[in-house]
């Protein structure tokens, strides 16, 4: 297999011609002929047992080329593709031009990365953030814990205010009519929710339990249900009782409830340093993102839609593969989300379009820094690799070239180079 010729014919578009040999193309056409005899039929031949030679002389010898260059393409213009230095994106043209027994020839059209630009990612200015811990903060923290250890108690001694919990009856009638689905027994509604249409919580409001009495509504004019939409409508209602929440106090003993701590200063010590904690996380992560948008803004070139389009795929290729290890697939949560796949894709594409850019900004620098990782930081990613998917350091290597993680690592150690440049503020 040889490149001939590589012909730039438009912005990252290739018209490349490739030659088979005929050693290689024979090969696939056995190849081919061995998967294909099990289903022809010659006569004076036991079904699947019929010579090459003697189909050949009967349906011509052309009859497995076809198949045969399809089995060689790949390798064929992969072969070419490295021999040009160009890194295809998609094939959107393919031609055999002759084809034989000596071998075969073929031009293909393809889309291949682009050369793009990159300036001014050394220095770059960046406002860090805050990472200090305030009392508001921890104070903040002790009202969510509060919150999941908080208890319901009946009220008895005054009607029903927002934040309670009301268990009522209620039945639902349109011009004195009941209508299906409007009624509920011992049903618990947290006034204040906006659980139920509008004006209906804030009705239960000043009564008190076991209190009967009727409120007055009308369905919004955009409800679900077409027979009830901005139809007027009254609820008889039964009261039965009030619950609020209770709070428990933040003293030694609730410390000593929801913490390994005995005082509450020592407690709130151990707040604060939590929340340190998850505050360098947050900002890190807000550093790492400010990072990514201001190189990408620095990226110079004209882009492949492709390119694009496939990273949207990958993207939700790999949603489907987290779905699957849920117990799901992609096609069960279009189906629950009502969505459409291509919906889903166009989701995916402002961010795959980040994704592209900042691998190809990174590629750019790695490559004007002459950034390569040692041999020891690869060893150690695929040790790493190793233990995440529980297999041999040796069938990792089989399986993932060392050229894919050379370029992984490359990226990874360019993104470290831009930002031990920055100059965070």
């Amino acid at each position: 297999m040889s490149l001939k010729s590589s012909t730039l014919k438009e912005a990252n578009t290739y018209e490349v011609e490739v030659s088979v040999d005929g050693a290689t193309f024979m090969a696939a056409v056995d190849k081919v002929y061995k998967k294909q005899v099990k289903k022809i039929n010659v006569p004076g031949f036991r079904k699947g047992k019929a010579p090459r030679m003697i189909i050949e002389r009967m349906y011509g010898a052309e009859i497995f080329y076809d198949d045969a260059m399809q089995d060689c393409y790949p390798d064929a213009l992969d072969a070419a593709a490295k021999e040009a230095d160009l890194k295809v994106i998609s094939v959107t043209a393919l031609e055999a031009t002759e084809v034989g027994k000596d071998g075969f020839t073929f031009k293909a059209t393809v889309v291949v990365e682009p050369e793009i630009d990159v300036k001014d990612y050394k220095g770059i200015e960046v406002e860090a953030m805050s990472t200090e811990v305030t009392d508001d903060m921890i104070d903040h923290e002790i009202e969510h814990v509060r919150e999941r250890n908080s208890r319901m108690v009946t009220v008895d001694d005054r009607p029903a205010e927002n934040g309670d919990t009301v268990v009522i009856d209620f039945e639902g009638f349109c011009d004195g009519v009941a209508f299906e689905g409007g009624k509920a027994e011992n049903y618990n509604l947290e006034l204040g929710s906006g659980n139920f249409i509008p004006g209906f919580e804030d009705q239960l409001v000043g009564h008190n339990t076991d209190e009967e009495f009727t409120i007055d509504v009308k369905f919004p004019e955009e409800y679900q249900n077409d027979d009830l939409k901005g139809k007027d409508a009254q609820f008889k209602i039964k009261l039965h009782e009030i619950k609020k929440k209770e709070l428990p106090e933040v003293d030694d003993d609730f410390v000593k409830d929801v913490s390994e701590k005995d005082t509450v200063a020592e407690y709130r010590e151990e707040l604060k340093e939590q929340i340190a904690h998850r505050l360098e996380h947050e900002a890190e992560h807000d550093l790492d993102h400010k990072l990514t948008d201001a190189v990408i803004e620095k990226v110079e070139g004209d882009i492949p839609q492709q390119m694009f389009d496939n990273e949207a795929q990958n993207m939700m290729r790999e949603m489907d593969m987290r779905f699957r290890q849920q117990g799901m697939d992609m096609n069960t949560y279009l189906k629950y989300t009502g969505m459409e796949a291509d919906a889903v894709l166009e989701m995916y594409k402002p961010e795959a379009e980040k994704r592209v850019k900042m691998r190809l900004a990174l590629e750019k620098i790695a490559k004007l820094e002459d950034i390569k990782p040692s041999e020891e930081e690869i060893e150690a990613e695929y040790k790493k690799m190793s233990e995440s998917y529980q297999m041999d350091v040796e069938k990792i290597k089989e399986i993932i070239p060392v050229e894919s993680v050379t370029e992984d690592l490359s990226v990874e150690l360019a993104m470290k180079l831009v930002k031990d440049n920055a100059v965070v503020k």
